[in-house]
């Protein structure tokens, strides 16, 4: 069946008589040179000509195309079997069930075009997006042919020209706009671009996006930290995309969570950025007649078949001979998803409706059009691929893509993550206050219910419980505050790493370094309060190394703090497994459990206790030349001196300097264990 060969009954039924409904394709905002302004509801972009900041091998624009586009949903349905299936020996236990989400999908994107993905839920878009990025999840399978400007597409080639704006806005809260893309530029352009240039284009994109009077604010936390509004951070979104001036742009549901007005701002960006010649691609749900009419071309999606590819007057014409034609005065967006949406207890009614779009739109002379335009891009990319077609565009990708994936060297990496990584710490004062505060406050604490102890037999005892207490104290309020350092910025660590800015390695060390400072400032700050006010060995001497062994201590508990949160998918699975693990290792660090009367079976983890090491160091420090302890009791057990406490707690002076080191030991092991965990991490990640 043709379109408009034959007389057609109506898809649906409408009371309203068939009008033609004139939609412009301009944006309601007009692009002017200068500084963006906002007047009477619109906003004004200033878009500047293409730099070349992302070009390659010389090309400024992409077309992009794909043919026979086909994806599968597999499931294992061996998981869904009984237990005594196992030993049947069945092969059908390996049977995995396919769902075809894409059926035969082609298309093409252009430059100078906005290309929107309709469709209501289900019908495909996100699968089509991500089919189309080389995204695809694990538990689909996709097929198909795609290719650029005519060249056969890989995703390291759509890695170089291409930019992924997805639908979740990740940021680093407390960073304001401009430093957050000032971090963008440092590791996303190319490291031959000098800083001063890197620079200007950031204040290029700034006015290019309408950000100027919000890039001085900080970008906000959820419930926590007010920042921009909603429209601004889609807005830096595509900033930090832009910001190399790719010629291929993605974005998912885009207008996602946004008001109307912002929404038509958003789309009113994309446009513009349009109109530079850039090739843009979208899904969206749910457009208003506004948002559809900026709308260059559409891909109307049904059930994961095409429904639909070409510009809203065509669409218009198309379902009009249909006999669907939009009412008038209504949104041709939402009369066509409803159109083709499925409906409970009408699924025949449905399908067929489907069938006969995708049928008429497949005979039609635009899609007759598309289909050979697909084949003539397979038969293209079988030449090249048989040795018949070169280019020097295809060149200067391949070579592109056998670089690194990172743009800025090791170097350039580690100063911009780093400066990123301190100005999130330093930005937020008042958690400083609070630990500087908590350590202050548990120090005077400790130091006014063991003030002024004396050198007897009940002040062995105290002194022994306060150095345990020192113990305890640096490790659970240390740990706690790194538990969620690495786990709460997971998912914006595997978006940067996966999009090549910086290596795990550079994040890893950057992070626990721009901690560092205030892990070497607590300790000393709660040793300098405590340690004369418990009236403990008052040799200087001793006083330095026992402010050095509790920033040891202090550093090991950190280390495995940062283990479990690398290891941990979430700061409240952290927050959870982080106790019932730590306690173990407090119990045999020789206060609890003397040190000689550990179970030979559980003896391995007295090995990976910094509580054992710690304690008996602090221990050795104290009572190391200790000759004589007063007795004040009697009939009752007085030692000698101070080697007899030590040997009484199965400790040994000689022990000291293996302490120390066995503790060295542990800080790195953790710390490797920890850079492990999040390397696992992104594996999985990816």
């Amino acid at each position: 069946m043709t379109a408009g060969s034959e007389e057609h009954e109506p898809l649906i039924s409408s009371s309203v008589d068939n009008q033609r409904v004139t939609y412009s394709n301009s944006p309601p905002g007009s692009s002017h040179s200068g500084s963006p302004r906002e007047s009477g509801g619109e906003v004004t972009l200033a878009i500047p000509p293409s730099r070349g900041y992302g070009a390659i091998g010389g090309v400024e624009k992409v077309t992009y195309t794909w043919a026979d586009i086909n994806a599968f949903a597999t499931q294992d349905r061996s998981r869904n079997k009984k237990f005594w299936n196992f030993w049947k020996g069945s092969n059908d236990r390996m049977f995995q069930q396919r769902k075809q989400l894409l059926k035969n999908i082609n298309g093409a994107a252009y430059p100078g075009e906005l290309l929107a993905l309709m469709g209501s839920s289900g019908a495909g878009k996100t699968t089509l997006l991500n089919t189309l990025t080389f995204r695809t999840p694990s538990g689909v399978v996709s097929s198909g042919t795609r290719a650029l400007n005519g060249q056969p597409a890989t995703p390291e080639a759509m890695a170089a020209l291409s930019a992924y704006v997805q639908q979740q806005d990740l940021f680093i809260g407390t960073l304001t706009v401009k430093e957050h893309l000032i971090f963008q530029a440092l590791v996303r352009m190319d490291r031959h671009i000098p800083y001063t240039q890197r620079m200007r284009r950031v204040q290029e994109v700034i006015s290019e996006l309408a950000l100027s009077k919000c890039q001085n604010t900080v970008i906000g936390i959820p419930g926590r930290l007010k920042g921009i509004s909603g429209g601004e951070m889609k807005r830096l979104s595509f900033a930090s995309e832009v910001l190399t001036d790719p010629p291929l742009m993605f974005c998912d549901e885009p207008t996602s969570g946004l008001d109307s007005f912002m929404a038509l701002n958003v789309i009113q960006v994309l446009s513009g950025l349009a109109k530079k010649g850039k090739t843009i691609v979208v899904t969206i749900h749910q457009p208003s007649s506004e948002l559809y009419a900026m709308f260059d071309k559409l891909l109307i999606m049904a059930d994961g078949r095409v429904a639909f590819l070409g510009s809203p007057d065509q669409a218009t014409d198309f379902f009009k001979e249909l006999g669907a034609a939009c009412p008038a005065n209504y949104n041709p967006a939402d009369h066509y998803i409803q159109l083709l949406a499925g409906v409970p207890g009408r699924e025949e009614t449905t399908r067929h409706t489907i069938d006969t779009v995708c049928m008429a739109f497949a005979k039609s002379e635009i899609g007759c059009k598309l289909a050979a335009e697909a084949e003539n891009a397979m038969f293209h990319e079988r030449k090249l691929l048989s040795g018949w077609v070169d280019s020097a565009w295809s060149d200067a990708v391949a070579i592109r893509a056998k670089r690194s994936p990172y743009k800025a060297s090791w170097c350039a990496q580690f100063r911009a993550v780093l400066w990123r990584s301190w100005l999130s710490v330093t930005k937020e004062p008042m958690l400083m206050k609070v630990r500087f505060l908590q350590t202050i406050m548990v120090a005077i604490l400790i130091g006014v219910i063991y003030f002024g102890q004396n050198l007897d037999q009940d002040g062995v005892m105290n002194i022994n419980g306060a150095i345990f207490m020192f113990l305890t104290n640096m490790t659970f309020q240390n740990i706690f505050a790194v538990i969620n350092v690495f786990c709460s910025e997971l998912p914006i660590f595997i978006r940067e790493h996966h999009s090549g800015m910086y290596r795990a390695d550079v994040y890893f060390l950057s992070k626990t370094l721009a901690d560092a400072p205030v892990f070497a400032t607590i300790p000393l700050v709660f040793t300098t309060i405590a340690y004369y006010m418990i009236g403990l060995n008052p040799s200087p001497q001793r006083f330095f190394i026992a402010s050095g062994l509790a920033a040891l201590i202090t550093n090991v508990a950190t280390s495995f703090g940062y283990l479990i949160s690398c290891a941990s998918s979430s700061v409240s699975m952290a927050a959870s497994v982080g106790p019932p693990i730590i306690i173990p290792f407090m119990l045999f660090g020789g206060f609890f459990l003397n040190s000689g009367s550990v179970p030979p079976y559980l003896g391995w983890i007295s090995y990976l206790s910094w509580f054992r090491y710690g304690n008996e160091a602090l221990l050795v420090n104290q009572w190391s030349g200790i000759e004589s302890i007063a007795c004040t009791r009697e009939n009752f057990t007085c030692p000698a001196n101070g080697e007899v406490v030590l040997t009484t707690l199965s400790f040994s002076e000689d022990d000291f300097t293996m302490d120390v080191v066995n503790m060295v030991l542990l800080f790195i092991g953790f710390r490797l264990l920890a850079y492990f965990a999040l390397l696992y991490r992104t594996r999985r990640g990816k």
